[in-house]
């Protein structure tokens, strides 16, 4: 259901009558264009302008610019927003603007220390807007493995060896050193709590509780990936989902579920239906999706042990794949053995099975599930060792490898759920993927009330794009394809991609973050 329209305090400048602004030339117009802003309802043709990275006018009147964009049969949008993106380096970023992400934050898994990470993210001349949560996982690995957090995925990787984190109840002591390490973050600005459950499932329910409540003492969400993806119970992701729900209920914390999909495997039907009820009572539950039938994590994650793990998981032999090699069941125990932390596609359904890609599809077209990509770093092979690829190359090089999800989702949705099958309108798919995502953190991360829409005092966050073109062109051999009909995306009012191309030296990321308190 869309939210009310809201009111918005323009300018001064912008009250005092249209021809006044109008006859201003601005530093950039888009002229022409289908411009839909999912808050209003427009979807009509329009004019743009934009002055000092804000968008000053929209309008079917004449204006002029220093710069001129010819939108005509392009559709002009606001950026898209992806709470859900793991690939913290520069090739990541850049992978996501040329798919029309101008906001990509890592939320689910978070990061600590936050100070840290918005440091060195800061260093980095990032293409595009960046934030982070503050990581309970690291909060716990810190804890059990009585080292201090490093604020880089590599950590949480090195630790995928070490059972205690995931598997153990903390005792009180641990546990108040896990809050602690949850606060600071979130003091040091972190834009909420990123509970990365599946890969600790044996904590304990006071654990998550209190978690739920600090979010809501706080006012800031939490962003989980559920303790368990199985179709048995007990354990299963119907169980977790709702401890997500009844947490969410009892402390009113606003608690957003990643990718419901993945996490539902085949029974995506009884857990939708679980998310609608907890809606339809006014809870404050968020869900998003990604249009995969493939999931990414690391080879040695706690859902891949166990007696029963195989039928809790529907796995079919060669369902993992690591690189462009789908591995055999004595490949997957030789690398979880020597390379816990290594980084996997898992095949949980096949798209090519008409029921399967249904069940895909369901999860996708929901009115209440936002779009998020779970973008991963990319990464290299090289002599057996995986490494992260660090390299300001662009395009990245070809042998780069990576969930397919890091370069296409959002134009995977445009050209596939769009235009080719017409499962969603494009105004409701433009909605899930920058309006709604925007709207998760109203409230509490003020800058993203500035985000997602195409009005008047709205940041110049814009992607434009030929409905007739626009699609992914990756795969899961080739995931560094990049995807075509993006023409132009602009970030804060600065080019980030120019006639489709990346501007390689375009730095105009700003972090999203909430106001940290003094250290």
């Amino acid at each position: 259901m869309k939210s009310p329209i809201r009111s918005i305090a323009l300018p001064i400048a912008l009250l005092i009558g249209s021809a006044n602004v109008y006859a201003t030339t601005f530093d950039l117009v888009i002229k022409g264009g289908h411009v839909i802003d999912p808050e209003t309802g427009l979807s009509d043709i329009r004019n743009i302008g934009i002055n000092k990275g804000t968008i000053v006018a929209v309008t079917t009147d004449a204006i002029s610019g220093n710069q001129v964009i010819d939108a005509s049969e392009h559709i002009v949008s606001p950026g898209f927003i992806d709470l859900h993106h793991h690939g913290q380096n520069i090739a990541g970023y850049r992978m996501q603007a040329q798919q029309g992400v101008t906001t990509a934050l890592e939320l689910e898994s978070g990061i600590l220390p936050i100070a840290d990470w918005y440091k060195t993210q800061s260093e980095k001349n990032l293409p595009i807007n960046y934030g982070a949560s503050a990581a309970w996982t690291f909060a716990r690995i810190a804890t059990f493995t009585e080292t201090e957090p490093v604020a880089n995925l590599q950590y949480f990787q090195s630790k995928q060896g070490v059972d205690n984190w995931k598997q153990e109840i903390a005792t009180p002591e641990q546990l108040d050193k896990i809050m602690a390490y949850v606060q600071q973050g979130l003091d040091e600005g972190a834009i909420g709590i990123g509970i990365n459950a599946g890969y600790a499932p044996g904590y304990g329910q006071k654990e998550y509780y209190a978690l739920a409540k600090l979010a809501a003492e706080q006012d800031v969400a939490t962003y989980t990936h559920v303790r368990y993806a199985s179709m048995l119970e007990p354990g299963s992701s119907f169980e977790a989902i709702q401890e997500l729900i009844a947490n969410s209920a009892l402390t009113g914390a606003k608690m957003h579920l990643n990718h419901i999909n993945s996490t539902s495997l085949r029974d995506i039907d009884a857990n939708l239906e679980l998310f609608d009820d907890a809606t339809q009572q006014g809870l404050h539950v968020t869900a998003g999706a990604y249009p995969w039938g493939a999931a990414s994590t690391v080879i040695g994650a706690a859902m891949f042990s166990g007696p029963e793990w195989k039928e809790r998981l529907g796995y079919q032999e060669e369902s993992i794949q690591l690189g462009t090699k789908r591995l055999n069941n004595e490949e997957m125990l030789e690398t979880q053995k020597e390379a816990p932390g290594s980084v996997i596609n898992w095949h949980f359904l096949d798209e090519a099975i008409p029921s399967e890609l249904s069940a895909l599809d369901r999860s996708i077209i929901h009115p209440n599930v936002l779009i998020e990509s779970d973008s991963m770093p990319w990464m290299l092979i090289e002599d057996g060792q995986i490494s992260y690829y660090e390299g300001n190359e662009w395009p990245i090089p070809s042998e780069a490898f990576a969930h397919p999800r890091s370069s296409g989702t959002f134009t995977k949705i445009l050209g596939s759920y769009v235009r080719e099958r017409g499962l969603l309108t494009m105004e409701e798919a433009i909605r899930k993927m920058s309006y709604m995502p925007a709207t998760v953190l109203d409230g509490f991360v003020p800058q993203m009330e500035k985000k997602g829409r195409i009005q008047q005092g709205m940041d110049a966050d814009i992607v434009i794009f030929d409905p007739k073109t626009v699609d992914n062109q990756a795969t899961y051999q080739v995931p560094a394809a990049i995807s075509t009909g993006i023409n132009t995306v602009l970030v804060n009012g600065q080019f980030v991609v120019k006639e489709g191309e990346l501007v390689t030296d375009a730095a105009p990321g700003q972090a999203i973050r909430r106001e940290a308190k003094a250290q």
